[in-house]
């Protein structure tokens, strides 16, 4: 498991800044704001069902006082009429009685009096002595009638709001409530992927968080499980990598160490001396190339990485670097071939970069190839237009690799663990380094099946953008 590494302590959560506050503030601002609006829509729709009801029951009492005071206003004022006026006039309504189209007593619009006295009924709404009234006037045969008036209250909004707030009050409350079980809802996968990502941080590499809907949530959750699988796959190749470069370490220093002290006892002669000092070189070479390696690949993706890409020949390269490779390959009995174009190959690289590709993949190849196996360095064109760019092929006729091989070939230190112990393997970082060089050139580079039988390494690298300008 990775240590954990040095990091600013979580912030400390305040009020208000919290996805639940906010979540809880913002449902209930939404259902202030549904409150108001139902209330502004509610109260004059209440107010006006108020006076609806007022004068339909004002109505009412109109057509029964019409109806019990038809026979007697054909007659003198009795004490029947009086007592139904006082009872009327006990809840808040005014009678007026007409008589052959003339009210008992002034206090009638003269209107209302001439359209009752012409048989007509009357419901009408309008201020009265600076009063806002209700009237319902009943005509009756003989030019006779009963008029109501009612007060209406000034600010009618007085008796709707008392029977409002309860429910504007209820959805308040419902819209808190919403708003603490959203927020809840939308927080806690939130605090859950928090957690991970505290845990990954932490080195805990077999964190996971459950995938449930929404959406949203389900791919954060996805994306945080694939980190750490990512994580954990990566930190397994860094520790088999870390493990390979120790032993490879180790075997140079080991030689170098024992050579060392056999000098020191005396146990190696002067005649021993020159092989036994040619035999410390070789190890000590060893580790320089193991070292300069790993400084190589460390410093290869820094932004100061030198690069220094220039016009260049690939085919005059590939020709210079042939005459050094066919003298060391004769050496140990196997056959060199140089497959290189008569014409130019014109690419925008970095020369020496790329002869030092070259020189690994040639590196790589020989150290695999049993003696009689052909090692072949090709280079063409990267189509019909020789301005296309250029294409570098390293083949052999060694064991090749598998297609699961092919798939990791570039991995620092991958086909090192595959094969150690099994065939000739290098420091595991030839091939890594190679593929790293020509990306950072604008290139790439590809593992393959050669036709000799073994592995077949391809480099394509850029076209010079001077000769395709010059071309046009």
């Amino acid at each position: 498991m990775a240590e954990p590494t040095d990091a600013p302590p979580a912030p400390r959560h305040r009020p208000g800044r919290t996805l639940t506050s906010r979540a809880v503030l913002v449902t209930c601002a939404v259902a202030l704001v549904s409150v108001l609006v139902t209330a502004i829509v509610a109260v004059p729709l209440a107010v006006r069902g108020v006076e609806r009801r007022d004068q339909e029951a004002l109505a009412a009492q109109a057509r029964l006082a019409a109806a019990v005071l038809r026979p007697r206003l054909e007659t003198g004022r009795t004490a029947d009429e009086e007592r139904i006026v006082r009872q009327l006039n006990s809840q808040g309504v005014d009678a007026y009685l007409v008589r052959g189209g003339v009210a008992e007593r002034p206090g009638l619009p003269p209107r209302v009096v001439r359209r009752v006295a012409e048989g007509r009924n009357v419901s009408t709404r309008r201020p009265l002595d600076g009063r806002r009234t209700l009237i319902e006037g009943r005509a009756l045969p003989g030019g006779n009638g009963v008029v109501l008036i009612r007060s209406r209250p000034t600010a009618p909004w007085r008796q709707v709001v008392p029977s409002l707030w309860l429910p504007l009050l209820a959805g308040l409350a419902a819209g808190v409530a919403a708003g603490l079980l959203l927020a809840r809802r939308l927080a806690r996968p939130i605090r859950r992927a928090a957690d991970a990502a505290a845990r990954l941080r932490a080195g805990d590499r077999a964190v996971r968080v459950p995938v449930e809907p929404p959406d949203e949530v389900a791919d954060l959750a996805y994306a945080l499980n694939g980190l750490a699988a990512a994580l954990a796959t990566s930190e397994g190749r860094q520790r088999e990598f870390l493990l390979s470069v120790s032993h490879e370490l180790r075997t140079p220093l080991t030689a170098i160490r024992g050579y060392a002290e056999a000098l020191a006892d005396g146990v190696i002669g002067p005649a021993d001396a020159p092989d036994a000092g040619r035999t410390v070189l070789a190890e000590a070479q060893r580790l320089d190339r193991l070292v300069s390696d790993l400084l190589a690949l460390a410093r290869l993706e820094a932004a100061d990485f030198p690069l220094e890409p220039v016009p260049v020949d690939l085919a005059r390269l590939a020709a210079d670097a042939g005459r050094t490779w066919a003298d060391r390959c004769a050496k140990v009995g196997v056959p060199f071939r140089a497959e290189v174009a008569d014409a130019p190959v014109p690419v925008h690289t970095d020369p020496g970069r790329i002869r030092q590709v070259v020189d690994g993949l040639l590196e790589n190849a020989l150290r695999v190839v049993p003696p009689g196996a052909p090692i072949v360095l090709a280079v063409r064109a990267a189509g019909a237009d020789p301005l296309a760019g250029g294409v570098v092929e390293v083949r052999d006729g060694g064991p090749g690799l598998t297609d699961d091989d092919l798939a990791v070939a570039f991995e620092r230190g991958a086909l090192h663990q595959r094969y150690r112990g099994v065939r000739k393997v290098g420091s595991g970082l030839g091939l890594a380094l190679a593929a790293g060089l020509v990306r950072r050139l604008g290139g790439d580079v590809a593992a393959g099946h050669a036709p000799e039988g073994g592995a077949a390494f391809t480099v394509r690298l850029p076209p010079d953008p001077y000769r395709i300008r010059t071309s046009l």
